[in-house]
């Protein structure tokens, strides 16, 4: 769907990372999309983000939303006449926010799940959780900011790990359409995001064993990004072939 574009501060958006299977990721996505490839691995994760003051761009500065939001995602890339292109799929969108979830996909792209987020912040540390009654999902991350990246399979450093998540501005969502997908990009001009310790993570998502068998989906690393400036632009619905099965209950 088309819509207004958007303008928000990131007051925080922190990625968990998993690097998952790559043939049990294909399974998850409607063609024409593919995971993309790092190490031999698909990258998968969780965005959980804090939006300030997200308003049409026309309207002025003291007027603006502010919630939080979550979503599950697939780095993916897909063929164009213009050559390949790259972005994360998205199964599922939630938000704490009664206004987002009438809005999403009516007036800006992006349906959204009504959930409770709990979050506990401080300046080093960071625990949110996500929880849908309705259809059984949760999330809980507890995280700590870090001097460097360290431990993960994905990137050697967090400066590739940065250029990577920079470079997929672009998300397609599910919609109630199967054959058809929302899309928005993100456009920053103040990238800036730190590394963090991913201390647990836990998520019904990536813990399906059905979804996901023993092994096959692992939480890699986190990236913490805090303050930014952003724009989204609304994107032409992408047509696709659905996936095999549903991996998430549909939006109502």
């Amino acid at each position: 769907m088309q819509g207004p574009r958007m303008v928000s501060v990131i007051e925080r958006r922190l990625l968990v990372n998993y690097r998952t299977d790559p043939e049990i990721t294909a399974r998850l996505l409607p063609a024409p999309l593919r995971p993309q490839i790092v190490g031999g691995w698909a990258v998968s994760g969780l965005c959980l983000i804090r939006l300030g003051g997200v308003r049409p761009a026309a309207i002025p500065v003291p007027f603006g939303l502010r919630s939080e939001n979550a979503a599950h995602r697939i780095a993916v890339e897909w063929d164009t006449p213009d050559g390949v292109e790259r972005g994360v799929y998205i199964p599922r969108r939630d938000t704490g926010s009664r206004l987002t979830g009438w809005a999403g996909g009516r007036l800006f792209p992006g349906r959204h799940h009504r959930s409770r987020f709990g979050v506990r912040e401080s300046d080093d540390e960071l625990r949110i959780t996500v929880e849908d009654d309705s259809t059984g999902v949760r999330a809980e991350v507890h995280v700590r900011t870090a001097a460097t990246l360290s431990g993960s399979r994905l990137f050697p450093d967090a400066g590739q790990a940065s250029d990577f998540f920079r470079c997929g501005g672009a998300g397609f969502s599910t919609t109630p359409d199967p054959a058809r997908l929302d899309g928005v990009r993100l456009l920053t001009h103040d990238w800036r995001v730190s590394p963090v310790e991913l201390v647990s993570v836990r998520s019904t998502f990536f813990d399906d064993p059905v979804r996901f068998p023993p092994g096959s989906a692992i939480a890699d690393c986190g990236l913490l990004m805090r303050d930014v400036a952003a724009t989204w632009i609304p994107l032409p619905r992408m047509t696709v072939r659905p996936a095999g099965d549903p991996v998430v209950a549909p939006v109502r």
